[in-house]
């Protein structure tokens, strides 16, 4: 690999990484601020997490669509320039709905991020491999978001609420920096005549889009788990005792398991395009999230971890690898990637919201209305399947 190609690669996979870290941190333990110091219950916290979803997944489809019209680097830079001055507002704002005002403005500018670097680690590289890079790029986010979790509860209370502003703006200053290197790399062009035979595991262009609509389907409600579960968090800790580090230790083993399952599956391709895969993914999904949240034992939890890892894990890394797969307009299908993960990022929490407004007597409530909402998404990836003939 041409020295230029691998420089270009490893500042696209820190500046990734250090995104990943740095928004994990945040917007994991911006709802634990929004309970211990403005007494958001789980209802608003949910409100909250739906807010920033709907915000998401507009604003991530046409931060996809800007990077293809303006150039990755332009959408990337001005990304970074927003967050950065977001969290240096929000550290300084002492009001609930200061604090809500500048994740919004947070989640604004990240919807200009995600899309650029999912199209960067893959442009200009030959066509076969993409592959290789899309799983590059999947383990590398999620060993940072998995650390993220993890030392966000000890980090809090060793410094307190202000580390989850004051880390993220120095990692945005970092990425700014590494931006304008990256940006002075010129790339030789990709030999698009070397790429391999086809791979005989693709099927035909038909049936292949149709697995595409399947995955944009499932990440979405892959998403309105994962979300619905963050929102929640502190509740979860709290009906355990748990304080913050305790909780970050031990809430995050799905993340380190999501991390596993994203190396397993960059290491072997069997699941393209084999709908068995999905389809069991998408049940263990509803299965482990509807046991985290009612589980009463602390073990059961940790075991439902693991299949909830290993679920978001295929689902997740299907959307992205459809999205990219011989895609020439890969920072718009990123965008599209994203917006669909924003969506399910509102409806899922909205729909939790909701029932313990109308339902608040319910025990487990929004825990249901959940994992019923994930059963819908489950019967809809049959409806798609069958379209394809």
């Amino acid at each position: 690999m041409p020295n230029a190609r691998r420089q270009h690669q490893a500042l696209c996979y820190t500046i990734e990484g250090l995104n990943s870290f740095g928004t994990v941190l945040y917007f994991t333990y911006v709802y634990f601020l929004l309970h211990d110091k403005f007494g958001f219950d789980d209802k608003a916290r949910l409100a909250v997490a739906a807010l920033l979803g709907l915000v998401y997944a507009f604003a991530a489809w046409q931060g996809g669509k800007f990077g293809q019209r303006h150039g990755n680097f332009t959408a990337l830079k001005l990304g970074l320039g927003v967050m950065a001055a977001a969290f240096a507002l929000a550290s300084q704002l002492g009001t609930a709905a200061g604090q809500v005002v500048g994740a919004v403005v947070v989640s604004l500018g990240m919807c200009f991020t995600w899309p650029v670097l999912e199209a960067l680690v893959s442009e200009g590289e030959e066509p076969g491999h993409v592959p290789h890079a899309v799983g590059l790029y999947n383990i590398t986010w999620a060993i940072t978001n998995a650390a993220a979790i993890f030392t966000g509860g000890m980090l809090k209370d060793a410094f307190g609420y202000r580390v989850i502003f004051y880390l993220p703006l120095a990692i945005v200053m970092t990425q700014l920096a590494l931006t304008s290197w990256l940006e002075k790399i010129k790339l030789p062009a990709a030999n698009k005549d070397s790429a391999p035979p086809p791979d005989a595991k693709r099927p035909p262009p038909a049936r292949a889009k149709n697995f595409l609509r399947m995955a944009w389907l499932a990440n979405p409600f892959a998403y309105v788990a994962i979300n619905t579960l963050i929102a929640v968090l502190p509740g979860v800790a709290a009906k355990f005792h748990l304080s913050a580090t305790l909780a970050g230790f031990t809430l995050s083993f799905w993340g380190f398991v999501r991390l596993a399952t994203f190396v397993a599956l960059w290491r072997w391709d069997g699941w393209h395009y084999r709908f068995r895969w999905l389809v069991t993914a998408f049940a263990l999904l509803s299965f482990s999230f509807a046991t985290i949240l009612t589980a009463t034992n602390l073990w059961v939890v940790l075991a439902a971890q693991a299949f909830f890892g290993a679920a978001i894990g295929l689902i997740y890394y299907s959307s992205l690898f459809y999205s990219m797969d011989a895609s020439d307009t890969k920072s718009e299908h990123g965008g599209i990637h994203e917006a669909a993960i924003g969506l399910g990022n509102c409806l899922g929490p909205a729909v939790g919201a909701l029932s313990l407004q109308f339902l608040p007597q319910a025990a487990n409530a929004g825990a249901s209305a959940v994992t019923g909402l994930l059963v819908v998404g489950f019967l809809g990836l049959f409806v798609i399947r069958k379209t394809a003939g």
